[in-house]
């Protein structure tokens, strides 16, 4: 059984950083394709970003762009999303996810295993 553990959310002001975390088990890690979503109350779940399995591909929301880097260590199960230039509208619940399929996601709805998420906040 898969199971992601999402860590680093919290409380930011506009302008500053954060680096979630996410920690993977229960599955073959190195060869999957990993990402981030994000959702706000009311909201359909947002497409952040995703990496290959290799690390070498990454591809990001628009809305993040520029901002935002996700990377992972194989070696430690872990995916990380960086988070730099935070705006309010960042303010949501960040979810990380794995895919098990061989393209790289750029949906929410490629993705096929998620983590209970974890809080970011930010400030204006």
């Amino acid at each position: 059984q898969v199971q992601l553990v999402e860590s680093g959310g919290g409380l930011a002001q506009a302008g500053g950083s954060l680096r979630l975390s996410c920690a993977a088990s229960g599955h073959t890690f190195i060869r999957d394709n990993m990402g981030w979503a994000r959702q706000d109350p009311g909201k359909e779940r947002e497409f952040v970003a995703a990496i290959s399995w290799t690390g070498d591909s990454t591809y990001y929301a628009n809305s993040v762009r520029g901002r935002f880097t996700i990377s992972r260590d194989n070696a430690k199960n872990t995916v990380y999303l960086q988070m730099n230039s935070l705006k309010p509208e960042d303010t949501a619940v960040y979810y990380c996810a794995q895919s098990r399929g061989g393209l790289l996601p750029t949906r929410t709805s490629e993705f096929d295993y998620w983590g209970q998420g974890t809080q970011v906040t930010v400030s204006s």
